[in-house]
């Protein structure tokens, strides 16, 4: 047994014969999630379509805690107490749907169907009016932390009813990572909200993890070693720079390729995947008018260094720089770096916060966005130093309008802008590609600037389109007569 174990006797329910919850889906995140809640003292009623990864489970780790296995989804339904609380970790889309159409004949009034995987919010909504309008609860849990975070602690965000919550909430709130003794658990929400804010969380990590790469290249660049990049990196996370993706950035690249001996990182395809949330974050941003640039070009990236042939013909066609960076002081530039990718973090934290808001407000939700934060700083991907800022700069100051233009951010990013404005430079110029720096400081640039090209794209538009534009020194919408007089025509 696990010395997470706790008063276990405590959790049991009335029933001595029940279980407090009941896990769907026995492949690796579920069956983790599992041993978690079992760790904690629950007993856990567990089921797999194929019972034996259920058999698995059992066979491996039934001796962790208390587990009721069943062969059957009756009997597994049956096995727990009533109001019933079911975790489904099944793969999203048809397969969610179908284990909830299997359970929904075997549940009593009250009972409540979590969903904790990867699932679109949109679809979170459906589900949710389709599980309540038969009388029982839905909740759209996004799960962070991968396979570890699902065994020892996960960031958790759930959505639904604050009834549901009043149910699952402190069973959650028990298994989740913990910071500084607070749950990395809260309740996001109505419907979709726990799946949306998860679906940001994610955008959030595509850039993150991207622009990490962007500053490994500069640092290859300069002329540094993976061994000495590395280096690099573990001291740049004691510092501001703390954070879990730039932790095991030191240690993707000391590890040595089992097969050859040689770096693993060069023996790596240089192809990223996709699973889509990324891609929705964008997709969504675009949808509520938000300009979510730094995460929208880590998914272009992405998507761009898995086009083969395309990657093939430039580089039989395509002309430039040898990707060598030259520099005077090699050690100051390396600190250029560190400057500028925590700049660029700061905006793609900034750009995520100001979506949770936006879709708080366009579906109704009025997401705390200072709670997510508060959530982030531990169990999750993106956990760093950095969210613990967040959250008390949101959380004293609700109006803020972005987090970059928070008084403990600002002034910092005043002093790093000129290295910053370095890094990219060089990277353009030793042909190195960098979206996500050069989105991001194009962002901060435009943010601060008091008069941006768009009034020439609005005359553009009404020339051509008759799409008409605003006036700086009066109000409405206004029209000029371009094949005519050229008078104006005011609209509204």
């Amino acid at each position: 047994m696990t010395e997470q174990v706790t008063d276990a006797a405590a959790k049991k329910p009335a029933d001595a014969s029940k279980a407090n919850i009941g896990v769907v889906g026995m492949a690796v995140m579920g069956s983790n999630l599992a041993r978690n809640l079992a760790h904690h003292g629950y007993r856990v009623a567990v089921f797999n379509r194929t019972y034996a990864k259920t058999q698995k489970l059992m066979a491996e780790h039934g001796d962790e805690g208390d587990f009721i296995p069943s062969e059957h989804v009756e009997d597994f339904v049956a096995s727990i107490a009533e109001p019933r609380s079911i975790i489904m970790m099944v793969k999203a889309g048809g397969p969610t749907d179908a284990t909830i159409d299997e359970l929904l004949p075997l549940l009593s009034p009250g009972d409540v169907i979590m969903d904790g995987g990867n699932a679109f919010f949109r679809d979170t909504i459906r589900r949710e009016k389709y599980v309540s309008d038969k009388g029982f609860h839905f909740v759209g849990a996004g799960i962070s932390g991968g396979e570890v975070g699902a065994l020892t602690g996960p960031s958790i965000m759930p959505g639904g009813t604050p009834e549901s919550y009043q149910t699952v909430g402190p069973m959650l709130e028990t298994i989740s990572a913990h910071y500084k003794g607070e749950p990395c658990c809260a309740w996001m929400g109505p419907n979709g909200a726990g799946h949306f804010v998860k679906m940001i969380h994610n955008g959030i990590e595509y850039s993150d993890m991207q622009v990490i790469g962007e500053a490994y290249e500069l640092l290859r660049g300069v002329g540094l070693t993976n061994d000495e990049c590395a280096a690099v990196f573990e001291k740049w996370n004691q510092g501001e720079l703390s954070s879990y993706l730039v932790e095991i950035t030191v240690d993707v690249l000391r590890q040595k390729d089992p097969r050859t001996g040689a770096d693993f990182i060069d023996i790596v395809a240089d192809r990223a995947k996709m699973k889509g949330t990324g891609t929705w974050t964008v997709q969504t941003a675009l949808e509520l008018g938000v300009a979510t640039t730094g995460i929208a070009e880590a998914v272009f990236a992405r998507a761009e260094s898995s086009l083969g042939d395309l990657r093939e013909a430039g580089q039989k066609a395509l002309q430039g720089p040898d990707r060598t960076v030259q520099v005077k002081d090699k050690d100051a530039f390396i600190e250029d770096i560190r400057k500028a990718l925590w700049c660029s973090k700061v905006v793609s934290y900034s750009q995520g916060f100001d979506e949770i808001r936006a879709g708080g407000q366009e579906f109704g939700w009025d997401i705390n966005v200072a709670e997510a934060a508060k959530i982030w700083r531990d169990g999750c991907i993106i956990r760093a130093k950095l969210l613990e800022q967040i959250r008390k700069e949101y959380t004293d100051d609700h109006k803020l309008v972005s987090f970059m233009c928070a008084p403990s951010i600002a002034p910092t990013m005043a002093d790093y802008q000129d290295s910053w404005r370095r890094v990219v430079a060089a990277a353009i110029t030793a042909g190195i590609p960098a979206p996500v720096f050069s989105a991001t400081l194009s962002y901060y640039d435009m943010a601060r600037a008091p008069r941006v090209n768009a009034a020439l794209t609005q005359g553009l538009r009404d020339l051509f389109g008759s799409h008409t534009y605003e006036r700086v020194d009066d109000h409405g919408h206004f029209h000029l007569e371009w094949s005519g007089d050229h008078s104006e025509t005011r609209i509204d």
